[in-house]
């Protein structure tokens, strides 16, 4: 019987915290718990927030060639600080595109300026050859070889204009109309694919022969009655 009062008894001792060191998961207290976790969270969030300001850094790296210098004004914003010779260069590249964009205006300019006053144009595949003189050899069968070349063809006034490409404001090369003395069509081929091809040929009084080809027979029948019209060839050289 304990000294507590009637009809209740005492043990002392069976409430005595255990010496053993072991946290056991029953035991554990549940702060312990929380404040593991919240460090976990902790530590991922300062992972999350590192990696996300190397990706910025990294970004700012390959979008800017130069190092820009972050301040605070006394209005508390961030204001960005270049140095005399990075205004240079930034005045020296708006110069720069300045200049390409005006060249690249000239350029669509003398384009349409050539679409709104030739009489025919468009892109052809060709290749040169000399006419054989008296006396010389046949030259050898070249057709296995494939130096066929995309150009830009412009029949404007007295001329025929050979262009690289349709923007190109210089010529490659041009041909007299005056010097043309023939004009015909040459054999189609039907290629692997079965994508017919059609052919026809320019020749000048110097011996140049100009070879053509494309796959649309409409644009090579345009092209022979413009030639043959204002060559003044008639339809016997075709």
């Amino acid at each position: 019987m304990g000294d507590g009062p009637r009809g209740v008894e005492i043990f002392p001792d069976h409430f005595q915290a255990s010496t053993s060191g072991v946290e056991t998961p029953q035991t554990r207290s549940p702060s312990t718990s929380c404040s593991k976790s919240e460090s976990e969270h902790s530590s991922s969030s300062r992972l999350w927030a590192k990696r996300r300001l190397k990706s910025a850094a990294s970004i700012l790296n390959l979008l800017s060639p130069r190092k820009l210098s972050w301040v605070n004004d006394t209005n508390g914003q961030e204001k960005v600080v270049l140095s005399s010779a990075e205004v240079k260069s930034l005045q020296s590249e708006l110069a720069d595109l300045e200049e390409r964009e005006a060249h690249l205006r000239a350029r669509l300019e003398h384009t349409d300026e050539i679409l709104r006053s030739c009489l025919l144009s468009g892109y052809l595949y060709m290749r040169t050859r000399w006419e054989t003189l008296p006396g010389e050899p046949l030259p050898l069968d070249d057709m296995e070889v494939d130096d066929w070349l995309p150009r830009f063809v412009v029949l404007h006034g007295p001329c025929i204009y050979l262009y690289f490409l349709c923007t190109d404001i210089s010529p490659q090369d041009s041909t007299l109309l005056s010097d043309i003395i023939e004009v015909g069509p040459m054999p189609h081929v039907v290629e692997e694919d079965g994508e017919t091809r059609y052919y026809f040929y320019i020749v000048t009084r110097l011996g140049m022969r100009y070879e053509c080809s494309s796959t649309s027979k409409i644009q090579v029948d345009s092209w022979l009655t413009a030639l043959q019209d204002k060559c003044e060839l008639g339809s016997h050289s075709s």
